[in-house]
């Protein structure tokens, strides 16, 4: 209990102390009774008491400082004037009152609507889940009988589609979780490697893989796996097939810094700040097949933040960004591979591997 209670032990320890320096010198009483009211101000703007508990200490450092000056002006040693300082240390001490409660009732109302919000979503995904999975049932049954494939691919698309969706927000419902990172050792480079070649060899792009640390690192490789395979979707988004996607990483002060580039359209400037949250586009203009609805990014922030690290982006000048994920805790086990011993360039037809 008195661990719990340590910083109150501490003031009233110092308090007291004081309280016994301004009635044994009463001509310099001045100083020790400010250092009673500015440290119980700035105990209670770490602590924030209860009202009960507040009014309790509050009235008891009015009477005893206030009693103290009172006796002195009785004797002479003090003016009577000083007594103002009371209710003016008092005024001061109601004034952080009224602001912390005020921020702490803010805190909590911030709490719960993301307890909400999470909760909303994690509610609405697993709901959609089940109608979701019967319908790509009927729709695999109607193409085994020999159903228009034209018709029943786009559907399917579609559900796939939904599917996506619905996992990421599943995925956004459980960041706050303290289950979300599951984390184990991972070999950078292979790790890397094998997700730039499932890239590659799905989508017509001037795919390059840059300069790859070497090294381990501990996280959750699924986890980790979908954030830059967002970034790559992304990037695969806003460029054309003869447009260059660049995947690297590289070793700076203990992180590992994966970076994922390309010259395409480029994001607008007032949407720098509000990209990585959720549901935010960079272009509100853009169609259905290029906009997505604005969960990769925050689930890259997601990711990112429970390992400790954080997401960036760098809008180039002309055209192109740069998507930045920093991850702590790189052990590297040698010297970066240079550029060129590293990078591959391919242009990839589609369809092809």
């Amino acid at each position: 209990m008195l661990r719990k209670h340590r910083v109150e032990a501490a003031w009233a320890v110092f308090a007291a102390a004081n309280l016994g320096a301004m009635i044994a010198w009463s001509s310099w009483e001045t100083i020790p009774f400010h250092f009673i009211w500015i440290s119980l101000t700035l105990v209670y703007g770490f602590r924030v008491w209860s009202l009960p508990r507040t009014s309790l200490v509050l009235s008891m450092v009015i009477v005893t400082t206030g009693g103290a000056i009172l006796v002195d002006a009785f004797e002479g040693v003090q003016l009577w004037g000083e007594l103002f300082e009371v209710p003016l240390m008092s005024a001061m001490f109601l004034a952080m009152v009224w602001h912390a409660r005020r921020r702490q009732a803010a805190t909590r109302r911030a709490k719960l609507l993301a307890e909400r919000q999470e909760r909303f979503l994690h509610d609405v995904s697993h709901e959609l889940r089940t109608p979701v999975t019967i319908a790509r049932g009927h729709l695999d049954l109607l193409k085994l009988g020999g159903a228009d494939n034209t018709e029943l691919d786009v559907a399917l698309d579609e559900l796939g589609r939904i599917e996506r969706i619905i996992a990421r927000l599943l995925l956004l419902a459980k960041a706050g979780q303290p289950d979300f990172v599951i984390a184990t050792d991972v070999d950078v480079e292979p790790f890397l490697d094998d997700i730039f070649m499932r890239w590659c060899e799905v989508t017509p792009r001037v795919w390059r893989l840059g300069a790859v640390a070497q090294g381990t690192i501990r996280l959750d490789e699924e986890a980790v796996r979908s954030a830059i395979d967002a970034l790559l979707e992304n990037a695969v988004k806003h460029t054309e097939a003869h447009e260059r996607i660049e995947l690297s990483a590289m070793a700076l002060g203990g992180e590992l810094v994966i970076e994922v580039a390309d010259d395409g359209s480029g994001i607008p400037e007032e949407a720098l700040g509000r990209i990585f949250d959720r549901f935010a586009r960079g272009d509100d203009a853009r169609t259905r097949s290029t906009g997505g609805v604005g969960l990769g990014l925050s689930i890259v922030s997601a990711i990112a933040e429970a390992h400790g690290g954080r997401a960036a982006v760098i809008a180039e000048r002309r055209r192109g960004s740069t998507f930045v994920l920093s991850l702590p805790g790189l052990q590297p086990v040698g010297a970066s591979a240079p550029p060129t011993a590293r990078a591959d360039d391919a242009r990839v037809p589609s369809g092809s591997s």
